[in-house]
């Protein structure tokens, strides 16, 4: 509890105020007192927050159900409590009923029990008051998780927008390499078989069968091999070499991979070695 407790207490008998600011002084409360329903409105709108409301039933011009409905359509935090002689029960039903009465004490009373209510009400004021709060809380952090949720939803939608375009490529950059008149292989920079065109599936069957994941060793014949061992960043080099009784130019030429790391591309045919050399990009 952070802010001062004000009790406001109602009644049109000047002694009954008199004996409960008595009563509380012992208390820390800040005690307000109003002869009337009108005018413990007015003090209602001067003095905010105001946690307490005790007020008689029985009051000239306005009576108690009139003066707590309306405390309660205008500040329904704050805890009402009728304290009257007028022991008619319709009207106490009515007073609870419609001002949503926290509770009803006759007069005259017991002082201890009312301290007690009061302290009560008190603490039930905060404990509203901090679930409303919380409430609030928890309804801003709903909202704020809905907006990165949306945010992460649309991302993800962007990035698979983006993944089905560079899927959509790649199979696009596989049929222009099965399409090229040409063998083509790509090696990661530890020697890995990453890439190959149909071509050059068909012409190095003739040396041994072999899979993408395979080292250069089981894809390529040894003086193949020895091509790719040569190859050096900004350096291209081309050797006519056989396989199967057949001669092909190779050239073997450094390749940039999208992390940074280099991998080496070999294109052969079986024409001149003036043929360039055909850039491939990494899957």
């Amino acid at each position: 509890m952070t802010e001062n407790v004000t009790i406001l207490c109602v009644d049109d008998e000047a002694n009954v105020l008199k004996s409960l600011k008595r009563l509380f002084l012992d208390e820390n409360y800040e005690i307000l007192t109003a002869k009337s329903g009108k005018e413990g409105l007015a003090l209602l709108e001067q003095h905010q927050p105001i946690q307490v409301v005790i007020s008689d039933y029985r009051m000239p011009e306005m009576d108690g159900v009139v003066f707590f409905k309306e405390v309660h359509d205008r500040w329904p935090e704050t805890i009402r409590i009728v304290l009257s002689g007028y022991a008619d029960t319709a009207a106490v039903v009515a007073a609870i009923n419609e001002g949503q009465v926290y509770k009803f004490i006759p007069k005259p009373w017991n002082d201890d029990e009312l301290k007690i209510t009061i302290a009560k009400a008190v603490e039930r004021y905060f404990l509203v008051k901090a679930n409303i709060e919380l409430n609030l809380e928890l309804q801003q952090a709903n909202y704020e998780l809905s907006s990165i949720a949306a945010q992460l939803e649309e991302k993800v939608e962007e990035r698979t927008e983006e993944l089905l375009f560079q899927n959509k490529v790649l199979r696009h950059s596989q049929v222009i390499l099965n399409t090229l008149p040409m063998g083509v292989v790509g090696f990661d920079r530890k020697g890995i078989l990453v890439q190959r065109n149909r071509c050059a599936e068909e012409v190095l069957r003739n040396f041994r069968h072999s899979s993408l994941g395979a080292p250069a060793s089981e894809v390529l014949p040894p003086e193949w091999g020895a091509l790719l061992e040569e190859v050096q960043p900004g350096k291209v080099v081309s050797r006519v070499l056989s396989l199967a009784g057949e001669q092909f130019c190779v050239r073997g030429g450094m390749m940039s991979e999208s992390d940074g790391q280099v991998g080496v591309v070999l294109v052969f045919d079986n024409g001149n070695c003036g043929l360039s050399i055909v850039p491939m990009e990494r899957g």
